[in-house]
C-alpha cells in the first residue's frame, strides 16, 4: 500500500514521502517512561509499508535509544527508509545543558549515530539549532566534509533564522529546514518560509497540533502535572481564549467528517508542495488517521475560515518555540 505523495527536498534533492514520521515519542522523552518498543518498531514497519519513508530522530532522543530503536526497525529494510538525524544538543539527566557544534564534536556525533543506527550513511544530517559560539561556516562545512566521506547524503538545518538559512545555503546546498509550523504557530510565514521557498529548500514542519492545542481534546485548566502548564499559551485566560478558537476548528472538522487533528495536518500540507507535515507517533493505531489527513482538501471558504480564525497573533501566549 504505497499511497503517499512524494515531496522533493531541495533543488536536485531526494524525493521522500510528503508525510514524515517523527520517532521522538518512541523513546523516553527527557527522562520520562519508555514506550513499548515492540509497538514502536511495528509502527515504523507499518509506516514503511504504507509508503511513509521519512523517519525523523535526534541523537539525543532517549540518549541514543531512539537511534538504536530505528536501527532495529530498519534492519533488512535500509533501502525503504530515509533517515533524518538532528545533532548537537547536550543533555544530562533529562536536562538541556546547551549546544556543542564544534567540528570535532560533530565528527564524534556522526560516528556514534552511524553505529547506533547500523548504517553506513545518514540520509539527512542537521544541527538541531545553531550555536552562536561556532561560525555557521564551520558547522555546515564540517557536515559537507562528511558528505565527501560518504557518511552523510544531504544537509538539513533546524530552528534557524532566515539570515542563517541564507548563509548556510551559500556554504553548501541545504535540502531541508525543520521548523515548528501550525495554524497556531505561523510566525515563519513572514520571512523564513519565503526565504526557504526562494532557495528551493524543503520544509519539514513539526508540532502541527501545537502541543495538542489543535486536537480538540484539550480542556481548561490542564492537570497540575501537565508539562504544558509551563508555557503561557496554556495558562489561565490565554488557554480559555485559545480553546474558543479551536471550537471553530472542531466544527469545521465535524462538517467534513474528519478529526481536528486531521484538519490541522491537512492545513500544513496545503501550504505548499515543498512542505512536509512531520507527525510524531509511537502506535500503529495513529497511522491510518494521519495518512488519511494527507488526502483532505479544503474549499476556498474553508481555508479562509481557518486562516482568519487562526491569523498570526490570534493564539495568545507562547511555547518553547518562542524561547
Amino acid at each position: 500500500m504505497k499511497n503517499i505523495t512524494k515531496i522533493q527536498l531541495g533543488h536536485n534533492g531526494p524525493f521522500v514521502s510528503k508525510l514524515g514520521l517523527g520517532c521522538m515519542r518512541m523513546s523516553s522523552i527527557w527522562g520520562g517512561s519508555t514506550p513499548d518498543e515492540t509497538e514502536s518498531i511495528a509502527t515504523i514497519h507499518e509506516a514503511l509499508d504504507s509508503g511513509v519513508n521519512f523517519l525523523n530522530t535526534g541523537d539525543f532522543y532517549g540518549a541514543g535509544h531512539n537511534e538504536m530503536l530505528i536501527g532495529k526497525a530498519i534492519k533488512g529494510r535500509r533501502d525503504d527508509a530515509f533517515i533524518s538525524v538532528k545533532f548537537g544538543a547536550i543533555f544530562h539527566n533529562g536536562q538541556w545543558l546547551g549546544m556543542d557544534l564544534r567540528p570535532i564534536a560533530i565528527k564524534n556525533f556522526i560516528n556514534y549515530s552511524l553505529t547506533r543506527l547500523g548504517v553506513e550513511t545518514i540520509d539527512l544530517y542537521q544541527p538541531s539549532r545553531m550555536d552562536n559560539s561556532v561560525p555557521v561556516e564551520d558547522i555546515i562545512g564540517t557536515v559537507a566534509d562528511l558528505i565527501q566521506e560518504g557518511k552523510v547524503r544531504y544537509i538539513g538545518v533546524s530552528e534557524i533564522t532566515a539570515d542563517q538559512l541564507r548563509k548556510a545555503n551559500s556554504i553548501h546546498p541545504i535540502s531541508a529546514l525543520e521548523i515548528g509550523y501550525s495554524l497556531a504557530e505561523r510566525g515563519i510565514e513572514s520571512e523564513l518560509l519565503p526565504t526557504a521557498k526562494e532557495l528551493g529548500i524543503g520544509i519539514v514542519a513539526f508540532a502541527n497540533t501545537a502541543e495538542g492545542l489543535l486536537t480538540g481534546e484539550m480542556q481548561a485548566p490542564l492537570p497540575e502535572n501537565d508539562y504544558r502548564n509551563h508555557f503561557s499559551r496554556f495558562q489561565g485566560e490565554n488557554l480559555i481564549h485559545n480553546l474558543e478558537k479551536v471550537e471553530v476548528l472542531k466544527q469545521l472538522a465535524s462538517n467534513k467528517g474528519c478529526t481536528p487533528t486531521q484538519v490541522a495536518i491537512a492545513w500544513v500540507k496545503e501550504q505548499g508542495e515543498h512542505i512536509m507535515p512531520l507527525v510524531s507517533m509511537s502506535r500503529r493505531s495513529r497511522l491510518p488517521e494521519n495518512i488519511a489527513a494527507m488526502n483532505i482538501v479544503f474549499t476556498p471558504e474553508e481555508m479562509n475560515t481557518l486562516n482568519t480564525t487562526f491569523a498570526t497573533g490570534a493564539i495568545l501566549g507562547g511555547t518553547y518555540l518562542q524561547r
